[in-house]
């Protein structure tokens, strides 16, 4: 499955419902996963964790949605196989 059609099927299953939430409200939904998310990671609980990161990614899609932000377009046009930074890849920026 590529990007565009993970982010199609999140909006078919829940953009209305996003769109009367609001940016703001389904913004706040997403960060409430990636704290959930952290404390999956905290816990060590493996399946919680790769639970947690689809619930992430899904409220992602969702906010991108409501944006009108084309997930797969604007991460291909940014990062496109090589660092934003050094434009090599595997990237060669100073770590830090």
């Amino acid at each position: 499955m590529r990007i565009k059609e993970a982010q199609r099927m999140m909006k078919e299953l829940y953009y209305e419902r996003d769109k009367r939430r609001g940016i703001e409200r389904t913004f706040m939904w997403m960060v409430e996963e990636v704290g959930e998310l952290s404390e999956a990671i905290m816990s060590g609980d493996e399946e919680k964790i790769s639970e947690e990161f689809a619930d992430l990614i899904a409220w992602m899609f969702s906010l991108a949605n409501v944006l009108q932000v084309d997930v797969e377009e604007v991460f291909l046009s940014k990062y496109d196989w090589k660092c934003p930074k050094c434009r090599e890849n595997p990237c060669v920026c100073p770590e830090g």
